[in-house]
């Protein structure tokens, strides 16, 4: 069959148009299909999580607040508002709340009994903006973040609002290689023990509303992960890491244990994130790590009555120094003690000293120091006694908001006869890089080495700013003659 030369044009204009019609109609079918992943990635982000199994736990509840957490437009949630204890010094009633959110988020909190006069909404570079309606603040999160709610100036029995990030591994129940405790009161199975032992291979799930009232002890173990929305409550330690590796914390709260909130002893590989502590007895530090090593502490929020992080060498069965530890992205407040602490245990009687270093504190808000001791004062505190050795420490994006009583920073070769038996060896390369502090009424920083043979060298400040004054020497600081090396920047 012969096509005329007019057919073939014709045939061929319409192939065209085909090809092109289909062509649209892929892309179209592409864009629609980009669309509606986009809009389910978008509803699945939009979740907003909240605890109600927190009301059958039997914890105490303070009605100082009332809060409530909806999406945009959405209907209002009921948050349970915790009560939780602060400060040694005068032990107070503060409140907490907690959620996860995965998407923009608004929240109402009523201060309940008290007529507010003015409100503050911490750490203040978040820039939390808020609206004010007669007792009530109206504030929107675009993300997971961890802040205190204060009216009046009144700091002691505040809101701590916690901010999650969603979840993303859940358990339902109990199974192979999962521990798991659902909503409601645990205790260990063998009273009067105090402790849960968890053994290697194992993830510890604490579901929302869970409350276990031990503390959890890893010991000669590894690849274990303590994970979920739960509590430890009024335990002895919150969680115990020795002698082992590869252990993960992740979300969950350690609410007033009588010592420390996470003890690390001889071990390594180590990573804490998005945990929340409250504690107000004495030696309540909040994590404390010695001679651990490959340490990361991330997105953290420490309110404690003794340090919130220290640092050691030996310290009772565990000897051979520390070091590649990282905290970042987080918020410390020190009703007591230190927010940052280290260097101040060591090995006596080593003949060359034991060494802690390449350690990284990196955008950290801290919201309060008060040490009444001036020996033990200093919201970043190197203080080497024991021997040791403290090189390379990096203090990098930090703000410190409050000061009520003590210091900036503390840098120092150190003997202290009440916890040491030696002096410090050495301090060798300190750099405080992006320092902001805004406050009255702080002694001034102090940095001094203990003799000529145990100096402090080699510390850098790098825009170091305190009281809105750029630091350009050392006129403002205590030191003596064994200090060498010091850069200003």
């Amino acid at each position: 069959m012969k096509f005329s030369v007019s057919t073939i044009k014709w045939f061929g204009y319409y192939k065209r148009i085909f090809v092109y019609k289909t062509m649209e109609l892929m892309r179209h079918m592409f864009r629609l299909a980009v669309a509606i992943l986009l809009a389910f990635a978008a509803g699945v982000q939009a979740q907003l999580v909240t605890y109600p199994e927190g009301l059958a736990t039997g914890m105490p509840h303070n009605d100082d607040y009332t809060v409530r957490v909806r999406v945009p437009g959405g209907e209002w949630k009921d948050l349970f508002e915790y009560n939780v204890q602060v400060d040694m010094d005068k032990v107070q009633n503060a409140s907490m709340v907690q959620f996860d959110m995965g998407s923009p988020v608004e929240v109402m909190v009523k201060k309940n009994n008290e007529t507010v006069r003015e409100a503050a909404i911490r750490p203040l570079n978040n820039n939390v903006a808020y609206k004010q309606l007669q007792n009530t603040v109206f504030f929107t999160l675009d993300k997971p973040q961890y802040l205190s709610v204060e009216f009046n100036g009144d700091r002691l029995h505040n809101l701590h609002l916690f901010a999650n990030p969603l979840e993303t591994e859940k358990y339902g129940q109990e199974e192979k290689g999962v521990i798991y405790f659902g909503p409601g009161v645990h205790r260990p199975k063998d009273l009067p023990n105090n402790q849960i032992r968890i053994p290697s291979n194992t993830t510890v799930y604490l579901a929302p509303g869970a409350v276990v009232k031990a503390k959890l002890l890893v010991d000669k173990a590894e690849n274990v992960r303590i994970i979920g929305r739960g509590i430890l409550d009024h335990s002895i330690r919150g969680i115990e890491i020795t002698d082992s590796k590869n252990v993960l914390i992740d979300g969950i709260t350690v609410v007033n244990p009588d010592h420390y909130t996470v003890f690390g002893g001889g071990s390594s590989d180590i990573t804490i994130r998005n945990l929340k502590s409250f504690s107000c007895k004495g030696w309540s530090d909040g994590i404390d790590m010695m001679c651990c090593r490959s340490v990361m502490v991330d997105n953290v929020f420490m309110r404690n009555s003794d340090d919130c992080i220290a640092l050691y060498n030996h310290r009772w069965n565990w000897w051979g120094g520390s070091g590649d530890i990282t905290v970042q992205n987080s918020v410390l407040w020190a009703d007591i003690a230190h927010p940052i602490n280290i260097g101040g245990h060591g090995d006596p009687d080593s003949p060359t000293g034991e060494v802690i270093g390449n350690l990284v504190f990196r955008n950290i808000d801290i919201l309060e120091q008060d040490e009444d001791d001036v020996p033990y004062q200093g919201c970043m505190a190197v203080v080497c006694g024991d021997r040791n050795h403290v090189r390379n420490v990096l203090f990098e994006d930090i703000r410190v908001e409050s000061i009520q009583e003590g210091c900036l920073f503390c840098v120092k070769v150190n003997f202290n006869p009440k916890y040491d038996k030696q002096p410090g060896n050495s301090i060798d390369g300190i750099t405080f890089r992006n320092i902001t502090y805004t406050g009255v009424g702080e002694n001034p920083p102090l940095i001094q080495g203990f003799d000529k043979e145990r100096k402090v060298k080699n510390v850098t400040f790098d825009n170091v700013v305190i009281n809105g004054k750029r630091m350009r020497d050392l006129n403002d600081c205590v030191t003596n003659e064994f200090i060498e090396g010091i850069k200003i920047k």
